[in-house]
């Protein structure tokens, strides 16, 4: 059942994200895998797992997504150019391990992780998917039964957001919240000024979500982390708020990065803000300067400037590059 609207502060939301939020939005997950399994009615379900680098968790995420049964039809790990034993631990847990290179090999990769999730559309054939970071520690089914619940019983939901609650870990010690530190800090006030119809998603740069293909054929994606907030402003763009839903997972633990890669994931969503609200339309990249302190053992001592490139590359909806990826299958 839709939760009610969040109570809090001094202000209100507007009544049409009110609206939304009461109608679209499912805390807690209320079906089971068995009951979305025979509301499929012969759809067919791939998920997929973005990957660089995750050797330590990756298994544990695809196990969780198996567990999930036949309502999962397909499980790809794409290999975003991997160095350690990620791709070897997930095959062994049970995945299918697609490179880059393997997809649209006429093609040459962008950097940037939007380009691995519109990669992956040209390696899945699922009618719904479903997308899931493979940093993911303590996860299990319901990752994929929340997701894929809005669009097994909900006609009019097209694009399914997952929130939780997001403990931060910094070395030993784990705070109860504060992990979604660029959500809060950038996201957050970018959506409230420039696209408020959405400051009702709770986590709009959440990596676990689901869509329709015959939606994501049709969506542009953009090339780094500002993938996940382009996604919901041009779902809105082109199918309306409504075609939009959210659902609580519970509680998120993943690797928390630093503050400087965190920098860079911030710099590209205020581009992909402002270029999607007309502010700055087709950003160039930029040169990121940071800061870093010289350690004691280093013999230069003092704060020093490190560049860092940030692309701003994009990528034209898939059904555009591939037909024969732009509808949905029969």
């Amino acid at each position: 059942m839709s939760g009610p609207a969040p109570a809090g502060g001094s202000g209100q939301l507007p009544e049409d994200v009110r609206d939304w939020f009461a109608r679209r939005t499912w805390q807690p997950v209320p079906w089971s895998a068995s009951e979305l399994f025979d509301a499929k009615r012969g759809r067919t379900v791939s998920v997929v797992l973005p990957a660089l680098n995750e050797e330590e968790t990756v298994a544990g995420v695809v196990g969780a997504v198996l567990a999930a049964g036949p309502l999962v039809d397909e499980v790809v790990v794409m290999d975003g150019g991997c160095t350690d034993r990620t791709a070897e631990r997930a095959v062994a847990a049970g995945a299918k391990v697609v490179a880059l290179s393997e997809v649209l090999p006429g093609l040459e990769p962008l950097p940037g992780k939007g380009e691995v999730l519109w990669r992956s559309l040209a390696a899945t054939s699922g009618d719904l998917v479903v997308f899931v970071d493979a940093d993911l520690v303590e996860v299990g089914p319901e990752v994929v039964v929340g997701l894929l619940g809005p669009l097994l019983t909900e006609p009019g939901v097209q694009l399914v957001k997952g929130f939780y609650r997001r403990p931060l870990r910094l070395d030993s010690v784990e705070q109860r919240s504060g992990g979604g530190r660029v959500t809060e800090l950038m996201a957050r006030p970018l959506l409230a000024r420039f696209a408020p119809q959405l400051s009702g998603v709770v986590q709009p740069l959440g990596g676990e979500y689901a869509a329709r293909r015959d939606l994501l054929t049709r969506l542009p994606f953009a090339g780094g982390y500002g993938v996940e907030v382009a996604l919901l402003m041009d779902t809105v763009q082109l199918a309306g708020l409504d075609a939009i839903g959210q659902v609580d997972l519970g509680v998120r633990k993943h690797r928390n990065r630093d503050l400087a890669d965190l920098g860079v994931m911030a710099s590209e969503i205020l581009a992909v803000v402002l270029d999607r609200a007309g502010v700055d339309p087709a950003p160039l990249p930029v040169e990121l300067v940071q800061f870093a302190e010289s350690s004691p053992i280093e013999a230069a001592s003092g704060w020093h400037p490190q560049v860092r490139h940030v692309e701003r590359a994009g990528r034209a909806p898939i059904g555009s590059v591939l037909p024969d990826h732009g509808g949905p299958r029969s």
